[in-house]
């Protein structure tokens, strides 16, 4: 009998990494500061009315341009090298599928992700993730930037939560992804999906998780960097960016996989006494 799945969704730039991850090394190879990027790239989207994401990624493409910076997507998975991440996060994912195991579980670790697919796959923990749902580009033959092939924002991100209920992770599927599909056959539940993120490019997916029975973790650097996920109850757990074993992370996570075990436990006894009256 396969083992229930249970799917840990996670937001990645101040979630997992500690600062945006073009801050690591491509901002620095412009001879920017992060704060003189950002508003730029601030100032292009107002100015022309235009989403922040897609500005960003044109931004990046012309900086990058002008200095004679390498954004093929092999220069992006190099730069993913230098990213830094919070305590724990390295050790973090063998513990976790660790304690899922002895619960009977199978878990499964997913990026959706504002930030760059490619930078994403090269960093330390690229291996670590079942899919990577990120931003990204479209190249030609020669490396070079023709167009964004893929642009995630805060809306957008809600549609990764779909694929990976449905089994659609294909991003050029739409199809099958907006027929209907019986619960009974849909690769992982709401139920059993987990969203960890950190601000506001992740209400509406934390939103959505938990309307549907699911579970948001809301990830902070100082307590009141976002504290409108607790006042707005966007979230189940509020805790720090700490993935160490008995961290706060590490207590609420195993208090999650309890709870889900729990529920499957007493589904199955529900369903269990049923078919026997049934006899």
């Amino acid at each position: 009998m396969n083992k229930p799945i249970v799917a840990l969704i996670y937001d990645f730039d101040n979630t997992l990494s500690t600062r945006d991850m073009q801050e690591f090394t491509f901002i620095p190879a412009l001879g920017m500061s992060p704060t003189e990027f950002w508003t730029t790239c601030d100032k292009l989207a107002h100015d022309n009315s235009m989403d922040h994401i897609l500005a960003y990624m044109h931004l990046m493409a012309e900086k990058a341009k002008e200095k004679g910076i390498d954004l093929s997507a092999e220069a992006l998975r190099k730069m993913g090298k230098d990213v830094q991440f919070f305590e724990g996060v390295e050790t973090w994912f063998k513990r976790i599928n660790d304690y899922g195991d002895s619960l009977g579980l199978e878990v499964r670790h997913y990026i959706i992700s504002c930030g760059l697919k490619s930078m994403i796959e090269g960093c330390p923990i690229g291996h670590e993730f079942y899919n990577v749902f990120a931003c990204d580009y479209l190249y030609d033959d020669k490396g070079q930037i023709i167009w964004p092939s893929v642009a995630i924002n805060y809306t957008s991100k809600t549609q990764f939560l779909y694929r990976i209920n449905k089994g659609v992770e294909d991003a050029g599927e739409h199809k099958k992804l907006n027929m209907y599909m019986p619960q009974s056959e849909r690769a992982v539940s709401f139920e059993n999906m987990i969203y960890i993120g950190d601000g506001l490019t992740d209400v509406p997916s934390m939103k959505l998780t938990r309307s549907r029975g699911g579970y948001a973790i809301g990830v902070y650097r100082q307590p009141e960097d976002a504290t409108y996920l607790v006042k707005e109850e966007r979230v189940d757990f509020y805790v720090q960016g700490d993935y160490r074993e008995g961290s706060d992370m590490d207590i609420a996570m195993k208090a999650i996989f309890q709870k889900i075990c729990a529920k499957l436990r007493f589904k199955e006894l529900s369903e269990s006494s049923f078919n026997a009256a049934k006899k």
